[in-house]
């Protein structure tokens, strides 16, 4: 890319830099596509017995457009019903960073996460909302830097109007 964009590769600030951004891309910006970085997640018995929703929200995240390798970044807001088992809250922040840190759509990364906290936590009651900007649409093309996405992922009783609404209400209003 820098030779066809006409960049002088002898320039000292530019020597060095594809293997600065292969080594960005593999060990930071792309490291959820390694397995072995899925994060070690340690279930715990629910022995206060919280039977209500647990809602985290507004978990940072950045990604890069599968399509443009241009950056979206955003809000992740996750929800469960315990089927007996909790996690620790910041182990669902690590979970989203994992599968924003790979070359993504907003829509699989908003599935990926909601089916992998159900099989981590051993339930069917998840929620998931991703509200992300994209710079793809704001750097190019149609050049809008106001809109964002949303996606959404329910599962159980986020399937159901209450649950579902009062799950949105947490993340809009709370």
């Amino acid at each position: 890319i820098m030779e066809v964009l006409g960049l002088d590769l002898t320039d000292d600030s530019l020597q060095g830099t594809p293997r600065r951004v292969a080594e960005m891309y593999v060990n930071e910006v792309f490291s959820g596509l390694n397995p072995k970085n899925l994060p070690n997640t340690r279930l715990f018995e629910n022995k206060y017995k919280y039977d209500q929703m647990l809602v985290e929200k507004d978990i940072t995240f950045y990604s890069y457009c599968e399509h443009h390798f241009v950056p979206f970044y955003g809000k992740a807001h996750v929800a469960y019903f315990s089927s007996g088992k909790v996690i620790g809250l910041s182990k669902i922040n690590r979970l989203v960073q994992f599968y924003a840190r790979r070359p993504q759509v907003q829509e699989r990364l908003t599935v990926q996460i909601g089916k992998e906290l159900e099989k981590l936590l051993e339930t069917a009651h998840v929620a998931v909302v991703v509200d992300a900007n994209h710079l793809c649409v704001a750097s190019r093309g149609v050049g809008d830097t106001n809109s964002k996405t949303g996606t959404a992922y329910f599962s159980g009783k986020f399937e159901e109007n209450e649950f579902k609404k009062e799950f949105l209400n947490y993340v809009n209003h709370v």
